[in-house]
């Protein structure tokens, strides 16, 4: 029988109209990766369920979309149902996280680390790096 520890993980989900960013921390929770995009269909919470339980998520971090002056933007309604919604699916606590920034800093990072300009404009790619910037800074202040 194996008795080693059951090492939960940290999702970070960056939320978006058309498509969600996802990232995951390590199971010390010390670095965050950037995991996948999917769709923001009607299959969302089935799809972020298979996550959930394949990835042992103990906690979910919402980015949580403000304009430059924390003003709400065109989506931070949706993001605070959103949360409701995560809540009462999974059970789990549901962090709103500032996401101010995270698609500029992810941009960046895909222009300094990815050769191909093709691949650069992928946006699933920005959108699950924006995610891994919002779970890293949260990580960082823990």
């Amino acid at each position: 029988m194996d008795n080693a520890p059951i090492l939960s993980r940290i999702l970070c989900i960056d939320f978006g109209l058309r498509r969600i960013g996802l990232a995951l921390s390590d199971p010390l929770k010390t670095f965050a990766y950037p995991y996948k995009t999917i769709l923001n269909d009607k299959n969302l919470i089935i799809n972020l369920n298979k996550i959930v339980e394949l990835q042992q998520v103990e906690k979910i971090i919402l980015g949580f979309p403000t304009k430059e002056d924390g003003s709400d933007s065109h989506v931070t309604k949706n993001v605070i149902k959103f949360k409701l919604e995560l809540e009462k699916k999974f059970n789990i606590e549901v962090i709103l996280w500032d996401e101010r920034y995270s698609s500029s800093i992810a941009q960046e990072l895909i222009i300094e680390s990815v050769s191909k300009k093709s691949k650069r404009r992928e946006k699933g790619l920005v959108d699950r790096g924006a995610a891994a910037v919002i779970l890293q800074e949260y990580l960082n202040s823990l």
